[in-house]
């Protein structure tokens, strides 16, 4: 007898990360759905293109508001796992919420930074406190965002920028293999009320080990730039908000340390421990990749 897969709901399904997970829902035969904003005919051309790419793949859309409560309701009831991946944390069997980035409860940050947090702690308690099933992704860093951010692999520049002294280790994954662990975690029972991270062991790096293997790999010299830490702070107390939400985000990655500032206990689910078959890109293969077609994030997603 054929197991029925879980009907897997994804919010923010033309964002950033949302698309991957769609790609990934998809591949992994879970009927997928998305909540989009509703598309009217005289909309944009990419915005109709994205719909079209939605249909493609066979992914059931609903179209509505945030705010539009019955609506919302009538998709959720339809599915068994509800995946956001908003840019700010939203509102079944499952609910995975907008987080993706560091283990919220064991980290802090920058004051702009840590407004952050202290909003996704919200969620979460409240999450808890409603009885709703759900669990926490921690997926630290997007790889092919920052490797990008960092290393402008398009332009093969001959300079980088070095935040603090560049001995900081981060924690930096694939986007697609963020997706996959993600839709992994969402039907697996073992994580059902848990925090899994994200910390696969090649994917461990500083920003010397980055700029170290890309100079080995392109036989290029770097010349590098030091911006000490207390430009960052300045920076983080001067900028507006929200131009000051990435500088604090690169101090807590970057200079602080962040992602790998607590050890991993027996207790911790930790994502290519608990999912040893699957193939994860390490930050070694992508600087490969880079070398022959670099992806191209969009910007936008680190704002």
């Amino acid at each position: 007898m054929v197991c029925e897969k879980s009907k897997i709901l994804v919010f923010g399904a033309t964002g950033y990360l949302g698309k991957y997970m769609v790609k990934a829902s998809v591949s992994m035969g879970h009927p997928t759905y998305a909540y989009v904003r509703p598309v009217n005919p005289d909309a944009k051309p990419s915005k109709l293109q994205q719909h079209r790419e939605l249909e493609s793949l066979g992914v059931t859309i609903f179209q509505g508001e945030l705010d539009e409560h019955e609506t919302m309701v009538a998709a959720l009831k339809q599915v068994d796992v509800v995946i956001s991946t908003l840019a700010v944390p939203q509102h079944l069997e499952q609910f995975v919420p907008s987080e993706f980035g560091n283990e919220v409860d064991r980290v802090s940050g920058l004051p702009p930074f840590q407004a952050l947090l202290e909003n996704k702690k919200k969620v979460r308690r409240a999450t808890e406190a409603a009885g709703i099933p759900f669990t926490y992704v921690s997926a630290n860093s997007f790889a092919a965002y920052f490797v990008d951010y960092l290393l402008h692999p398009h332009e093969r520049t001959q300079h980088v920028s070095i935040y603090g002294n560049g001995d900081a280790k981060a924690v930096l994954n694939f986007e697609e293999d963020v997706a996959a662990y993600t839709i992994r975690a969402s039907v697996d029972p073992r994580v059902c009320n848990r925090v899994i991270i994200y910390r696969p062991p090649g994917n461990i790096v500083s920003q010397l080990d980055l700029v170290s293997s890309w100079e080995k790999k392109t036989g290029t010299k770097l010349q590098r730039t030091h911006i000490p830490e207390q430009d960052i702070i300045e920076l983080s107390e001067s900028l507006p908000f929200p131009e000051n939400i990435p500088v604090a985000i690169l101090h807590n990655i970057f200079i602080k340390g962040d992602q790998v500032s607590f050890e991993l206990t027996a207790n911790d689910l930790e994502a290519s421990a608990l999912y040893p078959d699957y193939k994860y890109t390490s930050v070694d293969k992508l600087l490969d990749l880079c070398l022959v077609n670099p992806p191209k994030p969009k910007r936008a997603a680190f704002a």
